[in-house]
């Protein structure tokens, strides 16, 4: 019997929303399931980092977002003195996308819809189960309780994840042991500036919302000592937010009209496994932990790129062995790095004199510019390397993200992310070797064969070739000191990321 739907996704928020646009992108038919009937009206997750606009540049739909949001060249780690400097990143997008999710979900879901994705609002799935080759979901919506079934299910559907829940993968971690509050509210001075406050008192961060939706509207993350152990089911008073942050920074701000009150806390936990049969994990359904550093969305984000890919093939039967597993094997290590800087964050966000002690030595510490960047790919993802695929012959550049360099291709100016549009596995040929274009025709129905040159001071100048995986990342290359040897000849590359021919 045909199935309906090859993959369902649960989950419409931002992270749903891309995988689901990158299945579409590769013919799967995909259907989306969301429990709100509406998108979220709160600004929630407001920070687009530098990796995460390179996943969209890469799919050509990045200047959606850059005409919504601010940019801003710097970001923090556990809200110390010396900001991260990501203007000096290796990167075309060295800043801050400042964006309110409302924003981010509503692009991304316009996107899905432009590729043909079925978006279902108010129905809420209560239960998954693998059975006889597929997966059947319990789905409640306007009609009752109904059962559907898909060749695939992924979980977006977020930290509470009933896909995780019913499939039985683990969710180790710890607990919440110290909350914060933060506030969209207004403000009676609208001129008030961004601003970092940090002591013996407590933390307070306050910065603008981004133009749009929340127009003079401020959101403040308060950490506040004396409240620090209130549970999170307890709801956020604007007499709390409004008296925490007066006796932390010393003067009455006079805040109003709160939009969104929220108290959350550090619990940390990371999915024992990211796939589990037909069934897959993505966003704070595999990770949670405390939002330090805005990472929490972009780690998603992230994951959708890997997965969305690697999905698509095996659903269309080229897959090669292993291609699918290989979502956990280089995920669930970058879910658990977010996982460990984190908890680092929250240690140095004690207050005591101890502890201001320990943050005015890390803070020298940022001071110094090879730290700094060093912190500043860790918190962006442009760290982010994959060890699937390598062997001890491997050229340097295997796992890395591939660098978004100009070149001069068979078909005109190009920058390299602009051959990723399509989601497809690019083959760049920088040496005119015959053999490589002839290899790469084997592959044709997913591989396009790109003849380029690189400008001689580009790094790309000393590769003969490169083969770049749909999500930007490099799955083998040659240099000339390579080309008498076999990785010269892309074949064996090629099937094993790939499928046969």
């Amino acid at each position: 019997m045909t199935l309906e739907n090859d993959v369902v996704v649960v989950g419409g928020g931002p992270v749903g929303m891309l995988l689901a646009s990158e299945l579409a992108l590769a013919k799967v038919r995909v259907r989306v399931l969301e429990q709100r009937r509406t998108r979220t009206e709160q600004s929630r997750a407001l920070t687009v980092h530098p990796r995460s606009l390179e996943v969209l540049d890469q799919r050509g739909i990045l200047d959606r977002f850059q005409r919504r949001g601010v940019p801003i060249p710097a970001a923090h780690f556990a809200w110390l003195d010396t900001p991260l400097d990501f203007s000096r990143l290796d990167t075309r997008h060295p800043y801050t996308l400042w964006l309110a999710q409302t924003q981010t979900e509503a692009i991304l879901e316009e996107r899905a819809r432009e590729l043909g994705v079925e978006i279902q609002r108010g129905r809420s799935v209560l239960e998954v189960a693998e059975r006889d080759g597929e997966v059947a979901l319990r789905v409640e919506g306007p009609e009752g309780q109904v059962e559907e079934r898909a060749r695939y299910v992924v979980g977006c559907d977020g930290a509470k994840s009933v896909v995780r829940r019913s499939i039985g993968i683990g969710f180790p971690g710890t607990d919440t042991t110290v909350t914060a509050i933060l506030g969209d509210v207004e403000l009676d001075d609208p001129a008030a500036r961004p601003f970092r406050h940090t002591c013996s008192r407590g933390a307070v961060m306050a910065a603008p919302l981004p133009p749009g939706d929340h127009e003079g509207v401020y959101r403040f993350v308060v950490f506040d000592p004396q409240r620090a152990h209130v549970s999170t089911s307890e709801p956020v008073t604007l007499e709390e937010l409004q008296s925490g942050v007066a006796r932390i920074v010393g003067r009455d701000l006079r805040m109003r009209n709160p939009r969104w009150l929220s108290r959350f806390g550090n619990a940390t936990r990371v999915a024992e496994r990211y796939r589990r049969g037909r069934v897959l994990l993505a966003g704070d359904a595999a990770h949670i932990h405390f939002p330090a550093g805005g990472q929490g969305l972009n780690v998603g984000l992230q994951d959708a790129m890997n997965l969305g890919w690697k999905l698509a093939a095996e659903v269309n039967g080229w897959a090669p062995p292993g291609l699918l597993d290989s979502y956990h094997d280089e995920r669930h290590p970058v879910g658990g790095a977010v996982a460990r800087n984190t908890e680092a964050q929250t240690q140095l966000g004690d207050v005591s004199e101890a502890g201001m002690a320990l943050r005015h030595l890390m803070s020298e510490l940022l001071a110094i510019e090879p730290v700094n960047r060093r912190i500043s790919e860790l918190i962006s993802a442009l760290d982010v390397a994959y060890a699937t695929g390598k062997t001890a012959e491997a050229h340097p550049w295997v796992g890395r993200r591939a660098p978004d360099r100009a070149l001069v291709t068979d078909r005109g100016a190009a920058r390299l992310y602009e051959l990723l549009h399509t989601a497809r596995f690019v083959l760049i040929d920088l040496a005119g070797a015959v053999d490589l274009r002839e290899a790469g025709a084997a592959w044709s129905d997913r591989v396009d064969v790109v003849r380029a040159t690189a400008a001689p001071e580009s790094d790309l100048a000393a590769l003969d070739a490169l083969l770049v995986r749909p999500d930007g990342h490099i799955a083998w290359a040659s240099d000339a000191a390579r080309r008498a040897t076999r990785l010269a000849d892309p074949r064996s590359a090629l099937e094993a990321w790939c499928g046969p021919a």
